[in-house]
């Protein structure tokens, strides 16, 4: 199949195939002939959005299988030969000591604290988002001004991270959903069930910004099928990383959407 110049296939990359808005339809005027013999239909009683039936009020009409679906986890560009040297992911508990902690110290603390229900605690498994616009990743990209960050991560770019991408069924069933920052008191978390867990915190947050999902680590890095950097330097950079690791690498794509800064 062919690609972009960004190294997405044809059709997946949302800058050299914009998408198009459908054309919206053709009024017809009604025949002035036409008798009414009801009466017209009010504006509060005319819905103001449609919904397949058996949706529920909050969520997206069209929600991926969890299977299908996108998770991304952003790393910075210097940790990601340490990633690829070990050929996994590893958690914090697990014995990761990242070249570069964009995380402050209390909010390691609190992840290590933090019990998912069932005993284990957030630092025992590698964080992925629900979508490329989480807002973490967002504050991160925009200058980490943000109390949870450390002062490494405000001293790097958007351009100085990568984003890999993995597949919900390629993680195995024993995740967690957090429905909100998971060192955060108030979070719920679902256990086993990330379907369930993702569905429930769409009713709030339809586009899943705010949600976790943690996987039991290590993720091996055969689970990675995508890897997104800023621009064509950084490109160069990871696909000379991958000529050092055994197997056959994920694709590696510049897809800028991914990495501007919010306004």
């Amino acid at each position: 199949m062919a690609e972009c110049i960004h190294g997405f296939d044809e059709g997946m990359c949302d800058i050299c195939f914009p998408r198009t808005a459908p054309e919206p339809a053709v009024t017809v005027a009604a025949s002035a002939t036409r008798t009414a013999t009801r009466a017209p239909r009010t504006a509060a009683t005319r819905p103001a959005s449609r919904r397949p039936a058996g949706t529920a009020a909050g969520v997206p009409a069209k929600v991926p299988p969890f299977g299908t679906r996108r998770l991304y986890h952003a790393t910075p560009l210097v940790n990601l030969e340490s990633i690829l040297l070990d050929g996994e992911l590893r958690p914090i508990a697990g014995g990761l000591e990242p070249d570069l902690d964009v995380a402050a110290p209390l909010v390691r603390q609190l992840r290590a604290h933090a019990d998912v229900g069932d005993g284990r605690h957030v630092d025992e498994f590698v964080p992925f988002s629900a979508s490329p616009d989480a807002e973490r990743w967002v504050e991160l990209r925009s200058g980490a001004e943000e109390p949870h960050w450390s002062a490494a991560a405000r001293a790097l770019g958007a351009a100085d991270y990568a984003v890999l991408v993995a597949v919900g069924r390629d993680l195995g069933p024993d995740l967690v959903v957090a429905d909100a920052d998971a060192a955060a008191p108030r979070t719920r978390f679902t256990v086993g069930d990330p379907a369930r867990g993702v569905a429930v915190a769409a009713r709030t947050d339809p586009e899943l910004t705010a949600v976790e999902v943690l996987v039991p680590g290590p993720v091996p890095l055969t689970a990675i099928t995508l890897v997104a950097v800023a621009n064509e330097p950084a490109r160069a950079r990871v696909r000379r990383m991958f000529a050092d690791v055994e197997g056959v690498p994920p694709k590696v794509v510049v897809h800028p959407p991914w990495f501007v800064a919010a306004e």
